[in-house]
């Protein structure tokens, strides 16, 4: 029973790690998820928008490719990248279009 346990494991981590990849794009926030802050014009800087649309209009961080928008799971680090173009690393949820984030740089 423990050897099936760890084997168990074992396999769910590597395929974990299997499904880990990078994702780049620009930190912003889901009220202007394709990054053009033009619309909303909270602030004087795209990331004075982010941070104000996250505060006034309880947005979240997303990472926008330039094509699809994806929800973070981490909502703290992306706090100090709003509006910088950043490396995601994580893995993808297809159906929500989450990323799990492992690291952000």
């Amino acid at each position: 029973m423990r050897s099936v346990i760890l084997s168990l494991l074992v396999i769910a981590t590597v395929t974990a790690a299997q499904d880990e990849r990078t994702f780049t794009g620009t930190i912003t926030d889901s009220e202007c998820y394709d990054a053009d802050h033009s619309f909303m014009q909270m602030g004087p800087t795209d990331a004075e928008c982010v941070e104000a649309c996250i505060i006034a209009h309880g947005a979240a961080y997303v990472l926008y490719d330039g094509e699809t928008v994806y929800e973070l799971s981490d909502q703290q680090t992306p706090k100090q990248l709003a509006a910088q173009r950043v490396v995601v690393t994580g893995t993808l949820d297809p159906e929500t279009r989450m990323i799990t984030v492992t690291a952000a740089r």
